[in-house]
């Protein structure tokens, strides 16, 4: 039996309806609430395959007056908002009529020590950090360390373009170069102008991997900190690839080689 507590908003004004407003559209809102908000079917399923408990579901008032089976039960507390209210709220530009507000997960984990992650340097595009945490989960990595100057890790547009690997990962992130040295683990940077050919270097498993900034590549300070850089060869003759790709083909690789 649903027990789920339903609150139907019809005024754009409600104080909730305005939070709900920020957590779509502000990317640092999530910092200071400590929830996020995850709109559509997909994001909304990859929650719960995780084990997770949504603090809240949201519907649009039409998608609610269809039957809902799938979604009974999954939080305690549903709210029901007018159609144009939830366009209104909606980062999207074909609102998906439901969502989740969601507890941060991992919020007050510690860096794992000696486990396969991915630092990003002051990576900045969204679609490329969300891309990047894609990679990462699908290769197997644990982790996922943004230095401050990366885009928000949970930022509507990197959760979107996640599409539901940040709930496969601990994300930290605002850290400073030192805090890396809780990983003790060697680091491997790519570089598009120097180092080892990635197909034939010799890959320290685990590691840390690191991704740098679009333009900038990695930092001097902690480019000096690498056991090992790599670059990935490119024979059609392009100076540099986009960091999502490169982060791709380094993870898999990384993932093919032997352990141990």
């Amino acid at each position: 039996m649903n027990t789920a507590r339903v609150t139907h908003i019809t005024s754009r004004d409600n104080p909730l309806v305005r939070e709900l407003r920020r957590l779509a559209q502000d990317n640092t809102a999530y910092r200071k609430s400590g929830q996020v908000w995850l709109e559509g079917d997909h994001l909304c399923r990859a929650v719960l395959g995780r084990g997770l408990q949504p603090a809240m579901v949201v519907f649009s008032a039409s998608f609610w007056a269809q039957p809902l089976s799938k979604w009974e039960g999954v939080a305690t507390k549903i709210v029901v908002l007018d159609d144009t209210i939830f366009s209104s709220i909606s980062g999207l530009e074909s609102p998906a009529s439901m969502g989740f507000v969601l507890g941060l997960p991992s919020a007050h984990r510690s860096i794992q020590a000696g486990v396969s992650t991915v630092v990003l340097d002051r990576v900045q595009d969204a679609g490329n950090v969300g891309s990047i945490l894609r990679s990462a989960a699908a290769f197997g990595c644990r982790q996922v360390l943004a230095i401050k100057g990366t885009a928000a890790l949970w930022s509507p547009k990197v959760v979107r373009a996640g599409m539901g690997a940040h709930f496969a990962l601990d994300l930290h992130e605002t850290l400073s170069y030192s805090d890396l040295d809780a990983l003790q683990l060697p680091l491997v940077m790519t570089s598009s102008h120097q180092g080892v050919d990635l197909p034939v270097a010799v890959l320290p498993q685990p590691c840390a991997w690191v991704m740098g900034h679009e333009g900038q590549g990695v930092g001097e300070a902690l480019a000096r900190k690498a056991h090992l850089a790599v670059r990935i060869p490119q024979p059609g003759g392009e100076e540099s690839l986009n960091v999502a790709a490169a982060a791709a083909i380094c993870l898999y690789t990384s993932a093919c080689q032997p352990r141990g």
